[in-house]
């Protein structure tokens, strides 16, 4: 059993929630979101935003929380092999009610399919409230290119103007 040991990016001022699955084994290296140099969350979000590509984590967590994202992953604890969201099984839901509760939340959005699959089965009846689904950016979605990705994930830019 993995435990989810990375603390979630928001502040009181979030107000766009994304959330993957599970970090990846990178990632659970670095102790950071999408740590694999290979996925395109930041690079995504870098062209939606309309930022540079962050490096450093406090990089990463100021583009975040300056545009007022906040980030984390549906799971706490599972069972997963190497990186691949098709193996996760025995899945404890994170709670999302003090990121609910401390930040006006306004549009919660899923990165790819697992995500929001696990989020609607775990989350939705606990949090009552609707996500989106976004096209994954892990490496494994190779169906997307960037360009793909980007027009995309741009509901994001619309949700944090709005």
């Amino acid at each position: 059993m993995l435990v989810h040991t990375i603390a979630p990016v928001y502040d009181e001022y979030s107000r766009i929630l994304i959330l993957g699955s599970f970090p990846s084994v990178k990632s659970r290296e670095q102790q950071f979101f999408y740590g694999h140099k290979q996925n395109r969350f930041w690079k995504v979000m870098a062209q939606v935003l309309d930022c540079e590509v962050p490096e450093s984590i406090a990089q990463k967590k100021e583009m975040l929380l300056s545009h007022h994202i906040a980030v984390w992953d549906v799971i706490a604890s599972c069972e997963i092999t190497g990186s691949s969201d098709a193996s996760i099984r025995d899945v404890t839901p994170n709670d999302l009610s003090k990121i609910l509760e401390s930040a006006d939340i306004r549009a919660i959005y899923t990165n790819g399919g697992k995500a929001y699959q696990l989020y609607q089965k775990y989350l939705l009846p606990a949090t009552g409230r609707e996500a989106y689904l976004l096209p994954s950016t892990s490496p494994a979605n190779a169906g997307y290119s960037l360009e793909r990705l980007v027009e995309a994930w741009r509901v994001i830019q619309k949700a944090e103007e709005g």
